[in-house]
């Protein structure tokens, strides 16, 4: 589905990026993560332990107050604060139809402050197998190419298959990072599986869903043909109040079983409808927190 040349890349879309990524700075202390200091101990700024100096360590990294006190040869270990590596898995389905506009704006919002936050970014775009968007990338000069290739993509697949994106993801990136998912999760092979992968290699993973307000209700009424955006298979069906209400209340469970799936798993989740601004809803991530469980 081709969008509007420039959405993603002209000056005024720019600049509310631009106020989402002060945002970011001012209640996360620029990064997407609340907390993103290593195990590891090294050169930081954060104290954390003290270690017996060893032949080779760096003599400036030596304690000389407890050398004065204990006549011991210590060094300061510090907390090392790493970038973080972004991974965005964007459902770029046939399902997403009217939502893919909607659903690049805050790819393109999260994106940006990842890049601004200097934390590498690595986006794809989600149907029956991946689809990369944006390769590994790193950087503020990186912002407009990244921007121009989320701007040129459009739905594809024949189908979608969570779960075997989800794989294929696993075998091209092995480091550890934030995993964001954009989706409507209509999964017809459930998002379990997917779900259970993602968290078991030990990513931070955050789930965000969206829907449109005709995924969640029904105003068909009689005789109708359903046509499959995705698979293209047709069925006749007659639509009484009862298959309505059937379906809604399908929908409802659906979406509950997600967010329980989610808080299951500590899994960081959100959902909203592709009428709601962009910035709204990331304004709502950064100020729970950032994505985070």
């Amino acid at each position: 589905m081709p969008e509007s040349s420039g959405e993603l890349t002209n000056a005024d879309f720019i600049r509310r990026l631009e106020s989402l990524f002060l945002l970011a700075r001012r209640v996360l202390g620029g990064t997407l993560q609340a907390d993103r200091k290593s195990k590891r101990k090294g050169a930081g700024i954060t104290f954390a332990d003290y270690a017996e100096y060893q032949l080779g360590d760096d003599y400036r990294a030596i304690d000389w107050r407890v050398f004065a006190r204990f006549d011991q040869l210590v060094i300061k270990l510090f907390e090392v604060e790493e970038d973080t590596t972004v991974y965005i898995l964007a459902d770029s389905s046939h399902s997403m139809g009217s939502k893919l506009l909607p659903a690049k704006k805050l790819v393109a919002a999260m994106g940006y402050i990842a890049l601004n936050c200097l934390d590498r970014l690595t986006v794809y775009g989600m149907a029956d197998k991946l689809q990369p968007i944006q390769n590994p990338t790193r950087g503020k000069a990186k912002v407009l190419s990244f921007l121009r290739n989320l701007e040129s993509g459009e739905t594809t697949g024949t189908d979608t298959d969570f779960t075997a994106c989800v794989k294929e993801f696993e075998v091209r990136h092995r480091k550890k990072g934030v995993v964001l998912v954009i989706s409507d999760f209509l999964y017809p092979g459930g998002f379990e599986d997917g779900l259970k992968r993602l968290s078991g290699i030990g990513h931070d993973v955050y789930c965000l869903q969206m829907h449109s307000k005709a995924d969640l209700t029904c105003d068909w009424k009689g005789d109708v043909e359903i046509d499959c955006v995705e698979t293209h298979q047709k069925e006749r069906i007659t639509v009484t109040r009862k298959e309505i209400a059937s379906y809604e209340e399908v929908m409802a469970e659906w979406n509950a079983s997600l967010k329980k799936e989610c808080a299951r798993r500590g899994i960081g989740y959100a959902s909203t409808t592709d009428d709601i601004p962009f910035e709204d809803v990331v304004q709502g991530i950064l100020r729970r927190g950032g994505l985070v469980a």
